[in-house]
């Protein structure tokens, strides 16, 4: 009774943690009216590079007395030009500004403003842009929101024209520049918006002379704040591609001396343009409009040193970093798959030859050195993303070749982390390796994210800023490394116990492993906690043996399925302001707006699989698996057979990873990077296996069995232990004598058949179970290595008639 409701305890515990962990949200009280005036300022392509107390002394007091961060200036358009940001800093949402232009590049745009009262100003191209956002954009932005939500408000300069026009072209009051005195107009209406120019180029003397000028204006508009005003300064936007982060400062009551977040990033110091929308509103205590921002209201956060130009140090550092990234990740990616694809060519021949025959025609075995090198090479390879996160520990974006120190740094680590898995007691055991880099892979990216995930942030195997998708928590590379990972060491683990207690194994590491994911402090994605919940189930329901039964595959669909309702009935009840993304889209649905949504993710979805390295990585570690290791001579089938709780695993994996890519927009990413680490350790136990295929027992241990639900007939111990009592290493890896093999050179091991049976380990250790089916023990005979020619054997009594020597030669 107990076995078959065991599924259904195991669904519900994955399950309820699931939910738990998706269900926490950080403690955090709403944001309040803080100011009767909110005055927003913006400097086209501003950078923290681009202030100090010499150059820009205005902005330098403001920021030592107010909080800083980094800005995000992601638009509807890559890069966001300055007519790009202004519109989305007046949308609170994803905004672009209709008309043609060449990619990564920002051509003049000029804006018609007319004045026919001189007191407003009008914008003819205001319709037609409200036009492009609403039908060839999947945003659902309304430019002009901001304006919208307020009865009044003030434009200086034809950017915050842009920004302050509502809906229909009317902007409420303008002027094309800042007069002398600026404060009646200023405090004429509770919003003002300021455009105080550009700062461009790559010359320093020239950044520095459009920075100064800005800093000048920006002086009278500080001196003509009204009384209890919010003072926001922003680098609205790039003004040519790369994009690249920007300045932020807010300065006003209730900001002193802190850093910058909001609930979009989720991440100290770092807002995105979107947010600046709704922090003016919030300041002002307005409600939000009808059709709620992308953006989130900002909030001061504690912590920032007192010493400002220690201060704006890590925003400027992270600016620098995050534009490193991105030179180096695109090469890193095509060199991590052509290395993968160079290791899939070269361990063809020997899949072909690992597998010794006995008489003349045989082909002559491969060299040991050659195994072993082609051993380490796969392991490197699994290493190479989990060393390239931790390469980001050293801050090599600061050189001026940033590429080749990251380069230098990334294969130490590899060679470290590689040797480090050699030299691991059991490296030598089938499962040694698999083991080793699995738990090596779990624990750097656990840790980072344990950590807060610093090391993705801004990494070349992480997220970037500058896209503004994620700024917390897991990433897609991060995502797919640490699914394998943690699915491949429960496999493992679960193989090192009797059978019974592997789905029991499974749940409690890939469990912990959804809470990791999941949890708002942690991983921060529900639905890389729900694939994974998915691929657990997967993989506890056939890591006992047999295949994925249709009635497996229904209890993985339904824990999916249930920790989605579940999540989402906790999310749809918050405010909708405080809503995940899964309850965001159910709002939208509820509204007749899911089919953005859905649009936005089959778009995203498609962009990747065509442009993404990552897709040549899944495709050829799929090209790999299905067209060599899973044929009759490439040796993962013999490994299922022998290790059913890998198979598990490998199985939960492709499920998880799928499930992941398809439903985050991220397509093939996912299942990239989790087949960078499994391919390769799935290369290398199917070498070892193979090798392993003629090393032969003494007559009499592979004799067939039959078992009933209480194990062999007769009372006879069960084959999930070796004589010992305990379960053997590697849950079905028998040592045989301890004299060399004449052909491999060392000590020769036992495995059972292919299947579940004779002297299959799917009941549990797989190891011998008492004297007479033990092999050969220490000082016995050594039984000759070769195997009739042309002999067809059962499987279940391959190790009989196959391996006993008897009429060979």
């Amino acid at each position: 009774m107990l076995r078959r409701f065991t599924p259904v305890l195991l669904t519900l515990i994955v399950v309820v943690l699931g939910v738990t962990a998706l269900a926490a949200r950080p403690d955090s009280s709403p944001p309040r009216r803080t100011a009767d005036y909110v005055v927003l300022v913006g400097v086209a392509g501003l950078r923290w590079s681009d202030v100090d107390p010499q150059t820009t002394p205005t902005l330098w007091r403001m920021a030592q007395q107010g909080s800083i961060g980094s800005l995000s200036t992601r638009s509807a358009h890559r890069p966001t030009c300055p007519v790009d940001g202004w519109l989305t800093l007046g949308a609170g949402s994803y905004a672009g500004w209709n008309g043609s232009r060449q990619s990564g590049e920002c051509p003049p745009v000029g804006v018609t403003v007319e004045q026919p009262d001189g007191i407003g100003a009008n914008l003819p191209d205001q319709e037609s842009v409200v036009a492009y956002n609403a039908d060839r954009q999947s945003w659902g932005t309304v430019p002009g929101s901001l304006s919208e939500s307020v009865r009044c408000s003030v434009a200086v300069g034809p950017g915050a024209a842009v920004a302050a026009a509502r809906p229909f072209g009317r902007v409420d009051r303008y002027a094309p520049a800042l007069p002398a005195d600026p404060a009646e107009l200023l405090g004429s209406c509770v919003l003002s918006i300021v455009d105080l120019g550009t700062v461009s180029g790559t010359d320093p003397a020239e950044r520095q002379a459009d920075a100064h000028r800005a800093d000048e204006a920006l002086a009278k508009v500080v001196a003509a704040r009204p009384e209890r005003s919010l003072v926001l300064v922003a680098g609205v936007s790039d003004t040519e591609a790369p994009a690249r982060l920007h300045v932020v400062v807010a300065d006003g009551p209730g900001w002193e001396h802190g850093w910058l977040t909001s609930a979009s990033t989720g991440r100290e110091g770092y807002l995105q343009l979107v947010d600046l929308a709704p922090t003016a509103l919030t300041a002002l205590g307005r409600p939000m409009p009808e059709r709620i921002f992308l953006g989130r209201p900002a909030v001061k956060v504690d912590g920032r040193p007192d010493d400002l130009a220690t201060a704006i140090t890590a925003p400027a550092d992270a600016d620098r970093e995050a534009a490193a990234q991105r030179a180096v990740a695109g090469w890193f990616f095509a060199l991590l798959a052509a290395a993968q694809i160079a290791l899939a060519i070269a361990v063809l021949p020997l899949l072909r030859r690992a597998r010794r025959l006995a008489g003349p025609h045989s082909p002559p075995p491969v060299s040991r050195r050659v195994v072993a090198t082609v051993e380490l090479l796969l392991v490197a390879a699994a290493l190479a993303v989990p060393a390239a996160l931790l390469a980001d520990a050293v801050p090599w974006w600061r050189g001026d070749h940033a590429g080749g120190y990251f380069a230098g740094v990334t294969i130490a680590l590899i060679v470290g982390a590689t040797a480090l898995v050699r030299f691991t007691p059991g490296h030598d055991r089938t499962l040694g390796p698999l083991g080793a880099v699995a738990g090596l892979a779990t624990l750097v990216v656990g840790a980072d994210v344990l950590s807060g995930a610093r090391l993705q942030l801004n990494g070349v195997v992480g997220y970037s800023a500058l896209e503004g998708g994620r700024f917390a928590g897991l990433g897609t590379v991060g995502l797919g490394v640490f699914l394998a990972g943690s699915l491949l060491s429960a496999g493992w683990l679960a193989q090192r116990v009797r059978r019974q207690w592997r789905p029991m194994v499974v749940v409690a590491v890939g469990g912990l492993a959804v809470v990791v994911i999941g949890s708002p402090y942690l991983g921060a994605d529900s639905i890389g906690a729900i694939a994974l919940t998915a691929g657990v189930a997967v993989a506890a329901a056939i890591s006992t043996g047999g295949w994925l039964t249709v009635s497996r595959l229904l209890w993985a669909t339904m824990a999916g399925l249930a920790l989605t309702i579940g999540f989402a009935v906790v999310d749809l009840r918050r405010p909708v302001e405080e809503q995940g993304a899964l309850g965001r889209f159910l709002t939208a649905l509820g509204e007749g707006t899911g089919g953005l949504t859905v649009h936005r993710s089959s778009t995203a979805n498609f962009q990747t699989l065509v442009n993404s390295p990552l897709t040549v990585l899944a495709v050829v570690g799929l090209l790999l698996v299905w067209f060599a290791l899973l044929q009759p001579w490439g040796g993962l089938m013999r490994l299922f057979g022998i290790y059913p709780a890998i198979r598990a695993a490998l199985a939960g994996t492709a499920v998880a990873s799928v499930i992941a890519g398809l439903l985050g927009g991220t397509a093939l990413d996912v299942a990239g990077a989790a087949g960078a680490l499994v391919v390769p350790m799935a290369a290398l136990a199917s070498l070892r296996v193979l090798d392993h295929s003629t090393d032969r027992t003494l007559p009499g241990t592979g004799h067939p069995r039959t078992e009933g639900p209480g194990g062999p007939p007769g009372g006879a111990p069960s084959d999930d232990a070796p004589p010992d009592g305990r379960p053997d290493e590697d849950g079905g890896d028998a040592r045989v004598g301890d004299g060399n093999d004449p052909t491999t050179g060392r000590a020769p091991r036992s495995e059972p058949s292919d299947g579940n049976g004779a002297g299959s380990p799917d009941d549990g250790g797989g190891g011998p179970d008492d004297d007479e089916a033990r092999p050969v023990g220490r000082g016995g005979a050594k039984v000759p290595a070769a195997r009739t020619p042309g002999s067809v054997v059962p499987a279940s009594t391959e190790a009989v008639a196959g391996r006993s020597g008897v009429g060979s030669g």
